[in-house]
């Protein structure tokens, strides 16, 4: 079982932006940017290509409406995407606010943010989310 699933599952706390019955968006707590978050097919599959193509879709799609929410809570240029699947073996999308290019790096040290801050920015994209 992975963090992810157990995230899912209510047995580790995270910082929920959206859920539906198939997928969840949550904040990264390893931050590249304020806003950067995780969204995640609730079936635990390894590869995001190993997905049906229902299930991709439906990711890809609720991926574009989170996206829109973090960009109207966060000012960024855009939101950058990214699949990397290295970190956590179960399949997520990266969703990052960006100005430059250079700000999709993960290489770059991760921002060390309060749990306020934290919450604050989860309830100002779930607020917009929900417009």
């Amino acid at each position: 079982m992975t963090i992810f699933t157990k995230i899912i599952k209510g047995e580790i706390p995270s910082y929920k932006i959206a859920e539906t019955r198939d997928y969840l968006a949550i904040l990264d707590i390893f931050p590249l940017a304020k806003g950067h978050t995780l969204v995640i097919p609730k079936k635990e599959t390894d590869d995001i290509f190993d997905l049906g193509d229902q299930e991709f879709s439906g990711l890809q799609l609720f991926s574009k409406k989170v996206a829109k929410a973090i960009k109207k809570a966060i000012p960024c240029k855009r939101i950058g995407t990214a699949v990397i699947g290295l970190e956590v073996p179960h399949a997520h999308i990266h969703l990052v606010p960006i100005n430059t290019m250079q700000d999709l790096n993960f290489e770059k040290p991760k921002l060390k943010l309060s749990d306020v801050e934290m919450q604050q920015i989860a309830i100002a994209i779930q607020e917009a989310y929900q417009e």
